[in-house]
């Protein structure tokens, strides 16, 4: 028959002349007052991620309003400026677009007007003019909307897209007035029959209106997807100098 094992007393009570005893009235007394502060301490962190959250769900429904609000404002101010930008691009364009000649004649009490250059390939590249310079006002202002918001947003996107589109409107507009005048009977009665004069300006593709907010949606997300800024790694990796609990087991807080 074999005698019951008894088991060790804790480390805490082994005392230093290699004898066991009970500890003091002070260490009982250390020892409740530990405990009970590391239960309050569970509680209230147990308790802290509620009430904080419900702080923190108070905060973002306030800091929801205003930060909408602050990128509704800038991106309306963005819409203005890139739209301002057609100014600048419907006097290139009435600059820099070729000259459609015309000829007058009269056929008998009426005045007819026609091409000089039937196999002229001026009214095609007035078109071209305007989509190139439309494509380059994109890419800058993209650019430029880039490096000054860099966070971007779906307003600042669309404000992006809408001033491209009523810029090139403003660019169109402006560049006809600034252009000929459209009555092309007066003008040929003004010059004399068989005079050589311009012709009006005229976009005939209206597609290339599509070209400036095009360009510069492009060019931006291109913009943000190489140099914007990222997103913190929801799984950032172990540190190293944290120990890990062993293969398979749970690590206790």
């Amino acid at each position: 028959m074999s005698a019951p094992l008894t088991p060790p007393p804790p480390p805490h009570e082994h005392s230093p002349q290699g004898g066991w005893q009970s500890p003091s009235a002070g260490q009982v007394a250390a020892a409740a007052d530990g405990s009970a502060s590391a239960d309050g301490s569970a509680s209230d962190a147990a308790a802290g991620p509620a009430r904080h959250g419900d702080r923190a769900g108070y905060g973002w429904y306030e800091q929801d309003g205003p930060g909408m609000k602050t990128e509704l404002r800038e991106a309306a101010v963005t819409a203005v400026a890139v739209a301002l930008g057609g100014v600048l691009l419907g006097v290139l364009w009435w600059w820099l677009a070729p000259r459609v000649p015309l000829v007058g004649d009269v056929t008998g009490d009426s005045w007819v007007v026609y091409l000089k250059d039937t196999e002229g390939e001026q009214a095609i590249g007035v078109d071209g003019t305007f989509v190139l310079l439309a494509l380059a006002f994109g890419a800058v202002s993209a650019l430029a909307v880039f490096l000054v918001r860099r966070h971007g947003g779906v307003p600042l996107v669309v404000a992006l897209g809408v001033g491209g589109l009523l810029g090139s409107l403003l660019a169109w507009r402006l560049g006809v007035w600034l252009g000929p005048a459209q009555d092309v009977i007066a003008q040929a009665r003004d010059v004399g029959k068989g005079v050589t004069f311009d012709a009006p300006l005229k976009l005939s593709a209206k597609g290339a209106l599509l070209a400036w907010p095009f360009a510069g949606l492009v060019v931006h997300l291109g913009l943000t997807a190489l140099f914007g800024p990222r997103d913190p790694d929801p799984y950032p990796p172990a540190d190293p100098y944290v120990p890990q609990p062993p293969h398979g087991g749970f690590s206790k807080p």
